[in-house]
């Protein structure tokens, strides 16, 4: 199947899903990019390939590069305690949590929000108001004075609470807010010029909101559904080919040193035996029969936003996927897959 086939058949795709999003597909020298449905519903503006999608988790990769690249100039190091790097108190913590154990949610810190408990975001933000959560310590009530839920290495349980920890410790050993560190050191230094840690009221141009559909078939932006700044733990805007030329300056060792590199995209704890899902500091992976990498897998999901993302190392092949809804991401991304 020829390029042009194979984009046709991705549009048709999207309209089958009523997708609405943009995609970015990368083969070695073979580009497939394309777009639908509407950035903004009422005033009837289309997505494109340059329009800027919430990833929500998507962006913990953010996060571990950063605190990889603290580590590299020995500012930290991956077995350094929470309790000696930041200045906050949380009296009912572990003394022996870890940076390493923040990373691969295995820290046993209580979740701010516990999918396991809750499965609607919005629910959060009933009696906490979203619009004053604009740094990782706003996130701090949420969790700080409540009792561990597991101990420390003790099993992987996926946390957000960990990476609200691993934003603080970026803030105190930079002196500096952790959008600002992430922006500079991760996104310029990748060539991400469409990228940011935007307010939801100060967003910028070509930047889709996110929409919720309601049960009388409504739809609804995600304004109160969603902290009003997203941080270390998601919430990162970007469009599909800056998160292309984000795996790119990866692989390239254009954020990290070749030996750090290595070290983030390392698998670290199993999480399904069946499908040879591993979790690392860099996310999730999928791994052969050998425990080699066949694919590093990102993924995030707010309410009016769902990302998914994968790169195949030794194929060279970067799939990328961003809607401003909250379904439809996984399925188009699972037909890139098939036809590339």
């Amino acid at each position: 199947m020829n390029t042009e086939k194979k984009r046709n058949k991705l549009m048709e795709v999207q309209k089958e899903l009523s997708f609405s999003g943009a995609f970015y597909a990368k083969k070695q020298d073979e580009i497939i990019t394309g777009s639908s449905g509407f950035r903004n519903r009422a005033e009837k503006l289309e997505n494109q390939v340059d329009t800027r999608f919430g990833i929500a988790s998507g962006c913990k990769l953010f996060t571990a590069i950063a605190i990889a690249q603290l580590v590299e100039i020995g500012k930290l190091s991956f077995e350094t305690k929470l309790q000696d790097c930041v200045a906050e108190k949380f009296p009912y913590f572990d003394k022996d949590i870890t940076i390493h154990h923040l990373l691969t949610h295995t820290s046993g810190v209580p979740d701010y929000f516990d999918e396991e408990v809750m499965d609607d975001f919005e629910l959060l933000w009933e009696k906490f108001p979203m619009y004053g959560v604009r740094a990782p310590k706003h996130f701090l009530p949420l969790f700080q004075h409540r009792e561990m839920q597991g101990k420390p290495g003790s099993s992987f349980q996926y946390n957000n609470s960990g990476y609200i920890l691993l934003g603080l410790i970026v803030e105190q050993a930079t002196n500096r807010s952790f959008p600002s560190f992430v922006e500079e050191n991760i996104f310029k230094a990748a060539g991400m010029n469409d990228s940011g840690y935007f307010e939801m009221d100060c967003l910028p141009e070509r930047t889709a909101l996110g929409y919720v559909e309601e049960l009388n078939g409504k739809w609804k932006t995600n304004i109160y559904s969603i902290p009003a700044r997203g941080g270390s733990d998601g919430g990162a805007y970007v469009t599909v080919r800056d998160m292309a030329k984000f795996w790119d300056a990866l692989m390239d060792y254009q954020l990290l040193s070749e030996e750090m590199t290595r070290e983030v995209l390392q698998a670290r704890e199993c999480v399904d035996e069946e499908d040879n899902i591993f979790y690392g500091y860099s996310g999730y992976m999928e791994l052969d029969d050998n425990q080699e990498v066949i694919k590093y897998i990102q993924m995030g999901y707010d309410p009016g936003v769902n990302y998914r993302a994968v790169h195949y190392p030794h194929d060279k092949k970067t799939m990328i996927v961003c809607s401003n809804e909250s379904e439809g991401a996984y399925e188009l991304l699972k037909e890139m897959e098939r036809i590339m």
